[in-house]
């Protein structure tokens, strides 16, 4: 088979991974996708017993790897906690030891992370030369990144994808606040003043297809438009994309009370990134501004 046609994505059932899915497979590229039984096709991992199976006579490209569980599923307990380490974490480092032993190892590792790397603040803006932060959200960032060291080591050039949030109607945050937002149940979280970074699946995906090529980059990219933006800000520009005429404010001790850790870890406190490495690049984003984004996506 052509090797360089030829991709596998691990956690492909996701928003993301069902998006890079088919613009590869319109890009005429063979996807292969990291299956969860042996009866499912050449590459598959076992949870319970931690196997993973990369059929060998088969040469790929690059590999994907997008698996873990969703950060924003479920109120953080002890055990939610330890499955969201375990999904990234573990996951990422039985696939990369598997890809290192591989007769042929992929020349490209696209691993997902994310921008709580540099964990929060609410006046530094960070960039791919930012050190870590200290927060649950930062250590599990940089154990999921360390988590690729075998594949590094195996010389395969590594991408760290520090997603910022990701927006599209289909998946994740965005599709759903559509429904609250317009009963109105939802609106303005806290203060409001906190910062997002955020950036468009489409523009999402022209990244990663663009670090499959021989210019793309090793080590983190940050994934963001690089209009940061307040979550009031945000509030305001999704009630105008879907016609609503006012929003209420969620006082920060409901939310506590909602979500517990993950509401002063995720959603009350500032994130304010850029991203130096797109514009190295040279991609111009289809979404660079938020307004024009929630509208052009939303539109239907």
């Amino acid at each position: 088979m052509n090797s360089k046609k030829n991709i596998l994505i691990t956690g492909a059932s996701g928003m993301l991974g069902r998006a890079i899915s088919n613009a590869l497979e319109n890009l005429g590229y063979t996807v292969f996708k990291l299956k969860r039984n042996v009866s499912e096709g050449p590459f598959y991992y076992l949870e319970n017993t931690g196997h993973v199976f990369l059929d060998p006579s088969i040469s790929l490209h690059a590999v994907i790897n997008l698996a873990g569980k969703n950060i924003s599923e479920k109120r953080w307990s002890t055990k939610t906690k330890k499955l969201l380490v375990d999904s990234r974490v573990q996951t990422t480092l039985l696939i990369c030891r598997a890809l290192a032993k591989l007769p042929m190892p992929p020349k490209i590792l696209l691993s997902a992370s994310a921008i709580g790397y540099y964990g929060t603040n609410d006046e530094k803006i960070f960039d791919e030369s930012s050190c870590a932060g200290h927060d649950f959200l930062s250590i599990l960032a940089q154990s999921w990144e360390s988590a690729t060291m075998p594949a590094q080591e195996a010389g395969i050039r590594t991408t760290f994808l520090r997603f910022g949030l990701v927006l599209s109607p289909t998946g994740g945050v965005l599709k759903n606040l559509i429904l609250p937002f317009r009963a109105a149940t939802v609106g303005v979280i806290g203060s409001g003043e906190q910062t997002m970074s955020w950036i468009s699946l489409n523009d999402a995906v022209q990244i990663m297809l663009a670090l499959l090529t021989e210019n793309g980059v090793s080590g983190p990219i940050n994934l963001v438009s690089g209009h940061i933006v307040t979550n009031r800000e945000f509030a305001h520009c999704l009630k105008k994309s879907i016609n609503r005429l006012k929003l209420p404010r969620i006082p920060s001790a409901i939310v506590r009370l909602m979500f517990g850790e993950m509401a002063d870890a995720a959603l009350l406190t500032s994130s304010s990134v850029t991203s130096l490495k797109i514009k190295k690049l040279g991609i111009e984003l289809q979404h660079p501004k938020l307004q024009s984004c929630l509208s052009d996506i939303l539109k239907n």
